[in-house]
């Protein structure tokens, strides 16, 4: 059975350690906050400004003017700073940030990534997706495996404007988790109650299936 948003979260957050600063982008992401492990120093960024970003406030702790970078109301944790966005990229640029949580559109055994833009539809603007794949050297790609009318979107080439080029190394989707090396996706994990054949079936790119694909754990070890 597919992963629901939650659960792809809670896997995520699996590659969590001790110190490390991280960017939580717009979408799944974001859900991420939620679950970092009980006890490990884990500093979120905001690309808006917000270093030191908490779970998502309850009734009791909400405030309209703390809001992440998809204008979501947040927290802000104990240590927390708050700095404009020339500061916010200047430390995203400088390759400051441990580890960077992606959506995406499509993504291609060239470790290509199309997040910003599908022609002919409403453009917001490109956000800060093309900084982060350009100032980050481990990032995640959190997205669904395909489309709601069944069409891949691991490609063997992007389809769509890019937003990075050669940058994705690992993808988390609603089916399975996956690695890209040597110009193909590598299936290391899948999601429970998913079979191998289903993940075939809706990978358009090149896959490669070892021998064994253990079921995906959720609560960090």
């Amino acid at each position: 059975m597919a992963l629901t948003r939650e659960q792809m979260a809670q896997r995520v957050a699996r590659e969590m350690q001790d110190g490390f600063y991280v960017n939580l982008g717009i979408g799944i992401p974001t859900l991420v906050a939620n679950y970092i492990p009980e006890g490990m120093e884990v500093m979120l960024q905001s690309e808006n400004g917000l270093l030191g970003m908490g779970p998502f406030p309850t009734e009791d702790t909400i405030d309209a003017d703390m809001i992440n970078a998809g204008k979501q109301t947040v927290t802000a944790r104990t240590g927390a700073s708050i700095f404009n966005s020339a500061e916010s990229f200047a430390m995203i640029r400088g390759g400051h940030v441990d580890l960077t949580v992606l959506g995406a559109f499509e993504v291609d055994v060239e470790g290509n990534i199309a997040s910003w833009m599908i022609p002919g539809k409403l453009v917001k603007g490109m956000g800060g997706a093309m900084d982060l794949v350009a100032g980050a050297d481990n990032i995640i790609v959190i997205m669904t495996h395909a489309s709601k009318d069944g069409e891949s979107k691991l490609l063997a080439k992007c389809s769509l404007p890019l937003t990075g080029a050669g940058c994705i190394k690992r993808v988390l989707t609603d089916l399975a988790y996956l690695e890209i090396e040597n110009g193909a996706f590598v299936l290391k994990e899948r999601a429970p109650g998913v079979s191998v054949e289903e993940i075939v079936a809706k990978t358009a790119g090149k896959l490669i299936v070892p021998d064994h694909v253990p079921e995906m754990q959720f609560a960090a070890e």
